[in-house]
């Protein structure tokens, strides 16, 4: 029986590069889920030949450390699943790529069948978590509008919570790393399962999509089933180009390091150098 893989692509902007990442993961063994920020108007042509594609009719506006990632992760999921089940989830963004070629991923996920592919950075309470999720936040949504009111009310309210001692969710065992992942059916099912406490918890949050699936897993029987809980990069299979703590776009000079990598995927690139991007494209082939 031949083991069907989903792709959970989130998007908003590099169409040319989206394309890429849909013709590497081009495989009658693949569907592509892809959810495009409401923000665009002008929506993209995503062609496969092979891979089922399926471009999501219902839209959120994605806004950066907003909940409404999370929003957008649990539609992809659901979504999928209702046109699964499949062996194996990969949440993407728009401008990753494959490493490898898909016989290889497909052997890997074989080999490693039922393992669950999610980084950690964080698996003990530190002052950033409890920021972020055990304070409570005004306009999350507006973080990056610009405001200088809204910013100066959000800082106060932080401010006098700190100050307080409020803390909400004291119970719970939060742990942080990055949201692209790749996950089975069953821990999927799982996710979904909890999403009104998901809701409930993360509302009023900030950046916790960064939180979300480390805690779900970690909190549950699936944390005996995770691959590595050392690597945060490991972990996920992912390799992502941080600098100083600022997310760097690959460029022509970091190829050998692309290619000597274990990781099955990396993030992130963009189309002004697509001579770069075909040779990257040619390690998956």
């Amino acid at each position: 029986m031949v083991q069907k893989h989903a792709y959970l692509i989130m998007a908003h902007g590099d169409f040319a590069l989206l394309q890429c990442l849909a013709r590497a993961l081009d495989d009658p063994r693949n569907d592509l889920f892809i959810h495009i920020d409401a923000k665009v108007s002008n929506l993209p042509e995503v062609r496969t030949e092979k891979a089922g594609a399926y471009m999501l009719k219902d839209r959120i506006d994605v806004r950066w450390g907003d909940v409404s990632q999370i929003e957008t992760e649990l539609l992809l999921f659901k979504t999928a699943v209702a046109n699964g089940p499949y062996t194996y989830y990969h949440l993407l963004s728009g401008v990753d790529l494959p490493l490898k070629s898909q016989d290889y991923i497909h052997h890997f996920f074989e080999t490693h069948a039922g393992k669950e592919f999610i980084g950690f950075a964080e698996t003990a309470l530190t002052p950033e978590i409890v920021r972020k999720v055990q304070r409570w936040h005004l306009f999350p949504r507006h973080f990056r509008d610009g405001n200088l009111f809204i910013r100066l009310l959000r800082s106060a309210f932080l401010r006098l919570q700190e100050v307080a001692g409020i803390r909400r969710n004291r119970d719970i065992a939060f742990c942080k790393g990055a949201n692209w992942v790749s996950v089975t059916d069953a821990f999927v099912q799982y996710f979904l399962s909890q999403e009104k406490w998901v809701r409930k918890v993360f509302s009023h949050s900030f950046c916790a999509d960064e939180i979300v699936l480390q805690t779900l897993c970690w909190n549950s029987p699936f944390r005996q089933s995770l691959y590595d809980t050392d690597d945060e990069w490991r972990g996920n299979l992912r390799l992502i180009g941080w600098e100083n703590g600022r997310l760097q776009d690959w460029q022509a000079a970091d190829f050998d390091l692309l290619a000597a990598s274990d990781a099955l995927f990396a993030r992130k690139f963009n189309a002004s150098d697509m001579g770069f991007v075909e040779r990257v494209l040619s390690l998956s082939r």
